[in-house]
């Protein structure tokens, strides 16, 4: 079974995404990553990076011609990314969501732990790491749409949609992998 996972900055996607993996022993891959490589490659922060996409299809392309080509070699995966749910069908498309507010506060506290994201340098504020999220938001979408048609925050997309803004990671957890457990032994 193929598992994709999108949602909200800060909703917990990669948390919940790597306990799964572990849970069910499959293999997780990470596009936020391969975007951040890429941009890091040229000098770029992620925004930066993905701002250039805005006008450069080549830059979402090779991502998405990765996933589909993944979900044509692997059976059992875990993958996040914005657009898997739409390049892979098939998948089992979850969604993580949370309050504008508690994502920022989330990602600030990790930056403030291990700045890995390439996303903002330097001393920095909340206030800082929500300008960040909505200009993130704000690129993605209009890349999204304008490439593709598609909106990747519709919950209409997704097979499973949960919000965490006042749930633990346990109970986050708990929930997707009861989900997931029941679609498996429906097959």
């Amino acid at each position: 079974m193929i598992i994709s996972f999108n949602g909200d900055e800060g909703s917990g996607k990669s948390t919940i995404a790597k306990l799964i993996s572990s849970q069910l022993s499959y293999p997780r891959y990470y596009m936020g990553q391969i975007f951040r490589d890429m941009a890091a490659k040229r000098n770029l922060t992620l925004v930066e990076y993905l701002k250039l996409g805005e006008t450069d299809p080549a830059i979402d392309k090779e991502v998405d011609d990765y996933l589909i080509e993944l979900s044509q070699k692997e059976l059992d995966f875990i993958i996040e990314s914005r657009t898997a749910w739409h390049f892979i069908p098939q998948s089992l498309k979850i969604y993580l969501s949370v309050d504008e507010k508690e994502g920022a506060t989330r990602v600030f506290k990790e930056l403030q732990k291990e700045n890995h994201r390439n996303e903002i340098s330097g001393d920095f504020s909340l206030e800082d790491i929500m300008k960040k999220i909505q200009e993130r938001r704000v690129t993605d979408d209009a890349r999204y749409m304008k490439y593709y048609n598609i909106n990747i925050r519709d919950k209409k997309n997704y097979d499973f949609v949960i919000d965490t803004t006042n749930l633990s990671k346990e109970e986050v957890f708990e929930a997707v992998l009861k989900y997931i457990e029941e679609k498996i032994n429906n097959k």
